[in-house]
């Protein structure tokens, strides 16, 4: 049976035109390595060397077999270089889940950034959708990890590494009363001054629906009836994007992650609280218990320096 070391032996002897010198570029004894050499001779079926008084050369079958040889081991070498920087992270596929507020963060976009830096061999996919369907598909290994907000208890299976906490805002008509009355503006929207939970007691509210995000959704009917009531709730939408469209047409107020303010939609205005305690969105990254790949070792470190920087 012929052997990669065989390829080896003889792709060196014939470079080297001598036995002797072969084997002392392959760190072996000369009889040894004549010996592989008629070994391999035996499996072709041909002879590979001509002898000659000082050294050796090629016959045509050899120098067949040398061109197809080369071929052979730049292959193996190939694929275990390619192996090696799978195993060390530095190539691979991936595909990442996030929810649609969370896309807004500059976390996430940090660390592409920083993936593609360290690491232009892997490649990102990404796939947008919210919590319960990401921790879902995370479950089913349809996804490597995913960027959610809150699930209301740990996934059996699944780490849930908290990432950080951003608060939250009210999102307003900008012709609301609210910010006719703090009409003194910074940048993007935002109204100078903070408003207290209380004051929206009497408003209807568009929140995304709780199946999508339970655990924000069950954060600001808490923080409200912490507040002294119990928000009166106009629509729930599909996704957290949707509930700003729906609040530009006048429809209700909603309490979005700070981080979305960035959208900077047409007919909005954004009031921070001044409640306490705070009410936050928290980030976090999901994904398998199992020892993680190499690509995705690499995309969890990018994760945990980016917030060591946002």
């Amino acid at each position: 049976m012929i052997e990669l070391r065989h390829f080896r032996y003889f792709v060196a002897v014939a470079e080297e035109g001598h036995v002797t010198r072969a084997a002392a570029r392959l760190g072996i004894q000369q009889p040894p390595l004549s010996q592989q050499i008629r070994a391999l001779e035996r499996e072709v079926g041909a002879q590979l060397f001509r002898r000659l008084p000082r050294g050796v050369e090629l016959t045509d079958a050899g120098r067949t077999l040398l061109e197809k040889a080369r071929l052979v081991l730049s292959d193996v070498d190939l694929a275990l270089d390619a192996a090696r920087r799978t195993a060390r992270g530095e190539q691979g596929q991936l595909v990442i889940g996030f929810t649609s507020s969370a896309a807004f963060h500059p976390l996430v976009a940090s660390v592409v950034r920083l993936l593609r830096q360290t690491a232009p061999g892997v490649t990102l996919a990404l796939r947008e959708g919210n919590t319960s369907d990401l921790i879902g598909e995370l479950r089913s290994e349809r996804l490597d990890a995913a960027f959610v907000r809150s699930p209301v208890e740990r996934p059996v299976g699944l780490v849930v590494e908290p990432l950080l906490a951003e608060d939250m805002l009210v999102a307003l008509p900008d012709q609301h009363a609210i910010a006719e009355r703090l009409a003194r503006r910074a940048r993007g929207g935002m109204l100078e001054g903070r408003i207290a939970l209380a004051e929206l007691a009497e408003e209807t509210f568009i929140l995304y629906r709780r199946p999508s995000g339970p655990g924000l959704y069950d954060s600001i009917i808490a923080a409200c009836r912490a507040a002294g009531f119990s928000p009166r709730i106009g629509q729930e939408a599909p996704q957290m994007v949707s509930t700003l469209s729906l609040v530009a047409a006048g429809l209700g107020v909603s309490v979005i992650p700070a981080s979305m303010a960035r959208l900077e939609t047409n007919g909005i205005a954004y009031a921070r609280l001044d409640d306490l305690p705070r009410l936050t969105a928290p980030l976090h990254l999901a994904y398998r218990e199992e020892k993680p790949s190499g690509a995705l070792e690499r995309f969890i470190d990018c994760v945990r320096r980016s917030g060591d920087v946002i």
